[in-house]
């Protein structure tokens, strides 16, 4: 906000600048007439009285001698300047205006008039600027540096400006969205805790009777066959149970870890094309990446546009880390019955054909990953959105080309 009171105070010494430039390029424009021009008219006027006649005069010709008056009643009284010449034995009285008068006034109250209802215009526009679209921002200077540190308490006051109003609210739902995961995994910290300590607690048992067995074992305490068989069985026993608490773990480990909410619908296939086209159609220009829309046919489709617009991002960007950087198709093969598929296309495929069946597995990271950044869940959770919006994913390789399909309802 200091720097708009900057350009604030340079916009009103700017106006008052050339509001003082103009009345005084105004002022030194009618300079030449400032030398008392009228006595010139006047001498004029009074030698051809002199040697023509007063008859002769015409004073249409005169610019500041509007009339004149021969000597006699009210010869002193006059509604503007005059000025008084004796002439072949007579008074007469030349009035006349002075330059810079009513109407060079009129002149400078129209410049300074226009040049002012221009500054309160221009300042106008200034100040609106500053409440409309500077103070909304002014609010979230704090909150990106604030959300940056975890403090996710901080909520953004709502705001019906038409210009930042949506985005004001957005980020407050992202500030809310951030809290609520934050929540979520200090929940699912809690229970991995619990779990392991209640898994470590479960085993404790049978391992120490298997360590008690083995080490009677190992000293020949038991001679007896039937003993021997009955403690190796105990000792079969307490090793299942051990196996069944690390299946346990397992199984934990593989359940659905991510919050993946859907609201399915109905959207117009042109309405996620569009989103899509116009975001990596600039992206993909800059980077000078061809990038290829295909021709298809409007369709209504089923599940969410949102988390549709998540899937096919996620699918580009995979193109765009792991592609070789020449072009990217986005194609619509052949409907099949009841479905419509959108397709990712691009060159420079380097996964094994043996890895293609585990790209949409979590956490699972290809040899042709190296050193790029990843989590290897962007196509895991593609699958599950999928899945969750009725439809399907799939990859295929064909050469150096790889092809990453979305498989959506129609409506």
């Amino acid at each position: 906000m200091r720097g708009f009171r900057k350009v604030f105070a340079a916009a009103v010494f700017l106006i008052a600048g050339i509001i003082a430039l103009a009345n005084f390029m105004l002022y030194f424009l009618k300079a030449p007439e400032n030398g008392r021009p009228y006595r010139v008219e006047i001498n004029r006027i009074a030698l051809q009285i002199e040697q023509e006649g007063p008859e002769s005069v015409v004073l249409t010709n005169y610019k500041y001698v509007n009339a004149v008056v021969k000597g006699g009643d009210n010869f002193y009284e006059a509604a503007s300047d005059y000025a008084v010449r004796e002439i072949n034995g007579e008074l007469y009285r030349f009035d006349y205006l002075v330059p810079g008068g009513a109407g060079d006034r009129v002149d400078f109250l129209i410049v300074n008039t226009a040049l002012g209802v221009m500054g309160v215009f221009v300042l106008g526009v200034l100040l609106f600027v500053r409440s409309r679209i500077l103070k909304p921002f002014e609010r979230l200077t704090e909150l990106p540096r604030e959300l940056s540190k975890g403090n996710l308490t901080m909520p953004v006051k709502e705001s019906r400006n038409k210009f930042f109003g949506k985005f004001l609210w957005g980020m407050d739902l992202l500030r809310e969205n951030l809290e609520q995961k934050k929540t979520r995994e200090l929940e699912l910290e809690r229970e991995k805790k619990t779990l392991l300590l209640s898994l470590s607690h479960d085993i404790k048992t049978p391992l120490s009777a298997i360590k008690l067995y083995t080490k009677a074992l190992s000293k020949n305490l038991y001679s007896d066959v039937d003993k021997q068989r009955r403690i190796v069985e105990s000792i079969e026993n307490n090793a299942d149970e051990i196996e069944e608490y690390v299946s346990r773990i397992v199984s934990a480990s593989k359940e659905d870890f991510l919050s993946l909410d859907v609201e399915n619908g109905e959207f117009y296939l042109s309405w996620l094309i569009e989103n899509i086209s116009a975001y990596y159609g600039e992206k993909l220009a800059l980077v000078k990446q061809e990038f290829a829309v295909g021709k298809y046919r409007e369709r209504l489709l089923i599940g969410d546009l949102d988390r549709s617009v998540e899937v096919l991002q996620n699918v580009m960007e995979n193109a765009l880390k792991y592609g070789d950087g020449k072009r990217i198709e986005l194609l619509f093969p052949e409907e099949e019955e009841g479905d419509v598929l959108i397709a990712v296309r691009n060159g420079g495929c380097t996964l094994d054909q043996a890895d293609l069946p585990h790209i949409f597995e979590s956490f699972w990271r290809g040899a042709n990953a190296g050193n790029r950044p990843g989590s290897g869940l962007g196509l895991y959770i593609c699958r599950q959105l999928m899945h969750r919006m009725g439809g399907e994913i799939f990859a295929e390789i064909c050469g150096e080309q790889i092809t990453v399909t979305l498989v959506f309802r129609k409506a």
